[in-house]
């Protein structure tokens, strides 16, 4: 619970003045509401007063905080990360339970002619090619580029060297990938 000391430390950390204080109380507290609703999180409201009473505890026991919408933002993402997890342990009542049909509810089976069409292209590709495209594609953002750094040195060529070297390979697999799905099954 939000005690009347920490509401007056927390609109103090505001502003000095207590009109504009309470504006841009209410301000953080609209952006928060907005942060919990951009996440679809079912009760954002009841989350920005958690996030604005955890903050106002920070300062009531002392807290120092030199860039308030900063250490907000901070505060309302750990709150965020742990209405996911609340809402992974709630159990849900049996007679909510979608009743499982013997056929899948989706089959995306353009999707699955691709990937069966991938799968064909890249093995007709020659062993290096293929190992050099699925570990030039394999992780994602920094863990991507330093793969990518390896490969090159690996290879004993410039970066940008393998970038063109993956760039042919990629413009050989989409045109199998094409004729292979314009090919009758």
């Amino acid at each position: 619970m939000l005690t009347t000391q920490a509401l007056d430390k927390l609109l103090d950390h505001f502003s000095a003045n207590r009109e504009d204080a309470g504006r841009q109380y209410e301000l953080m507290r609209v952006k928060l509401v907005r942060y919990f609703e951009w996440r679809s999180c079912p009760s954002a409201e009841d989350l920005a007063d958690e996030t604005i009473n955890r903050v106002a505890r920070r300062i009531d026991e002392g807290e120092n905080i030199f860039n308030l919408p900063g250490y907000f933002s901070t505060v309302a993402r750990l709150v965020f990360m742990e209405s996911l997890r609340e809402r992974e342990r709630t159990s849900v009542p049996l007679d909510e339970i979608p009743e499982m049909s013997a056929e899948p509810p989706f089959v995306d089976e353009q999707g699955e002619a691709r990937l069966r069409c991938l799968d064909h292209c890249l093995n007709k590709l020659p062993v290096e090619s293929q190992t050099l495209i699925l570990k030039y594609y394999h992780d994602e953002r920094r863990a991507k580029i330093d793969r990518r750094r390896q490969l090159a040195e690996g290879l004993g060529i410039p970066l940008n060297a393998l970038r063109i070297r993956a760039h042919r390979i990629r413009t050989v697999l989409e045109a199998c990938v094409r004729d292979c799905l314009t090919q009758p099954a």
